[in-house]
């Protein structure tokens, strides 16, 4: 489906009202199919329901509910009546979900049985807490959904800055369709494509590209429970997705698993994204599934995604070409453009870009060019590849190292699962780098294996001082390796 429309919530209302959509499969649980003329009745009875309780346009609704189907009615239920979900974690602590109710001026909360004790913890009054079961009892309204204006607030998520605390990026609705747009040209996604949907869903990519996107092209979102490595074969089994989508950690412990065949067959590709990924890795998950693995790149702050590997075209070691309507750009310290083929920090503009962030003291408004903290470069054909990201930049006696590379060349390694390079402190050279090492099988190399491929590899200055072997790498939520817990680790 092409996009026209200039709010996600006015392009869902075009396209599931279409009679020749009705009877497709939207989305798709274990315990049955909501086809979508269900999805727009009951999106619209949310939507409904909410704006006969007060809900205004451009308000901010908080939705605690825990992973389903409801859960997924609400967030575009929100939409559609005008105003703007806010995802939370389920079952927050009370005093993290009071604090983020008053940081971001959460007006409103939707919530379920299972987190009924997060909407008390809030500081709401009761009028304000809207139980998420009645709401969607309400007469079906979809007004709201042609009220919204581009440039209102569309979805707002938290995300953990440099400090760890989280902070609200407030994303509008132009952001939401252009950041649509965008994938649906890159991927192809058609009515005959099913994603298997196994990511949180506050995050994100589990919402722009596995909810919006899909539901846009008139494809099927198979719901699963939340990832689970030894999960994934039968959900192969019994939802016969064309696309699955995940972090590198997320596949790895995949390739552990024994699969059926024929339940791999029909994916089309797989997508991976939100964290780095090695081109051992990469290589090895392509051979397992036996589809092209779809490398992307972006950040919550320009809505979702910037680059991506078209799936018949993908480039190892790269994170794709740009997508359309948003501009990427490689600068230096001063401001200036790199040149051609030279490394410089990426940095993004175009419509995708968020209203500003929420819950940070003095605030920051839409930034006409979002500065990202990653280092990259553009081969001849525009494909970016990322070189480093700029604070994880080991300074070892002046001189730079990424950990990056290091990561790369060890990962190629027999038996070696993953691993995490971080600085550590040196009274000579002030810092030097040390890396985290996850064994698999029983090949593992020893530590002065790994030193030597690095010094013949990369060169001396590159040698970790220590190679730690640890049972897992540590992981944040959305299952990125936690480069600070590892960093923590080593400072005690």
């Amino acid at each position: 489906m092409t996009i026209v429309d200039a709010t996600l919530a006015a392009a869902c209302a075009r396209a599931w009202s279409q009679p020749q959509w009705a009877a497709r499969p939207a989305i798709v649980t274990a315990q049955g199919a909501l086809t979508y003329e269900d999805l727009h009745r009951r999106v619209g009875r949310v939507a409904g329901g909410l704006r006969a309780a007060g809900v205004a346009r451009g308000a901010y609704v908080a939705v605690a509910m825990e992973r389903s189907l409801e859960q997924v009615l609400a967030i575009l239920g929100v939409m559609t009546a005008g105003a703007c979900p806010c995802p939370l974690e389920p079952r927050l602590a009370a005093d993290e979900t009071a604090r983020r109710v008053a940081a971001v001026g959460l007006e409103w909360m939707l919530y379920d049985e299972a987190n009924a004790g997060t909407a008390q913890a809030s500081g709401l009054a009761p009028a304000r807490r809207l139980d998420a079961e009645r709401i969607a009892q309400g007469p079906p309204d979809w007004s709201g959904a042609g009220g919204a204006a581009p440039q209102d607030p569309g979805l707002l998520l938290f995300t953990s800055g440099s400090t760890g605390s989280p902070k609200g990026v407030l994303l509008s609705h132009r952001g939401l369709a252009n950041n649509a747009r965008g994938v649906l040209a890159h991927t192809g996604l058609t009515p005959e494509d099913r994603l298997l949907h196994v990511m949180p869903l506050h995050h994100t990519n589990a919402l722009n590209n596995q909810i919006f996107a899909p539901l846009l092209a008139g494809a099927s979102v198979a719901l699963a429970g939340r990832f689970r490595a030894d999960d994934m074969p039968g959900l192969l089994r019994a939802f016969r997705p064309t696309i699955i989508t995940g972090v590198p950690t997320m596949y790895a412990r995949m390739l552990e698993l024994e699969f059926d065949r024929d339940s791999l067959a029909g994916l089309r590709f797989a997508r991976c994204g939100s964290a780095p990924i090695t081109e051992a890795l990469h290589r090895r998950i392509e051979a397992f599934l036996g589809c092209p693995l779809v490398v992307s790149y972006g950040l919550s702050e320009a809505t979702c995604t910037s680059t991506m590997n078209p799936p018949g075209a993908r480039r190892v070691g790269s994170v794709g070409t740009v997508l359309a309507g948003q501009r990427v750009t490689l600068r230096l310290p001063d401001g200036a453009e790199a040149m051609p083929g030279g490394e410089g920090e990426i940095c993004i503009a175009g419509d995708s870009l968020m209203l500003g962030y929420l819950g940070v003291e003095g605030g920051e408004g839409a930034p006409s060019l979002l500065r990202t903290g990653d280092l990259g470069r553009f081969d001849a054909e525009g494909y970016l590849s990322i070189t480093g990201r700029i604070k994880d930049v080991i300074i070892r006696g002046g001189e730079n190292i990424s950990p990056a590379l290091v990561e790369g060349v060890v990962t190629g390694l027999p038996g070696v699962a993953a691993c995490c390079v971080v600085g550590a402190p040196d009274e000579d050279l002030g810092e030097v780098p040390v890396i985290f090492v996850q064994r698999v099988g029983d090949a593992a190399p020893d530590a002065a294996a790994i030193q030597a491929e690095v010094l013949a590899r990369l060169g001396r200055i590159y040698v970790p001082r220590d190679v730690l072997w640890v049972e897992r790498l540590p992981e944040n939520a959305v299952g990125k390796v936690d480069r600070k817990a590892l960093a923590r680790q080593l400072a005690a």
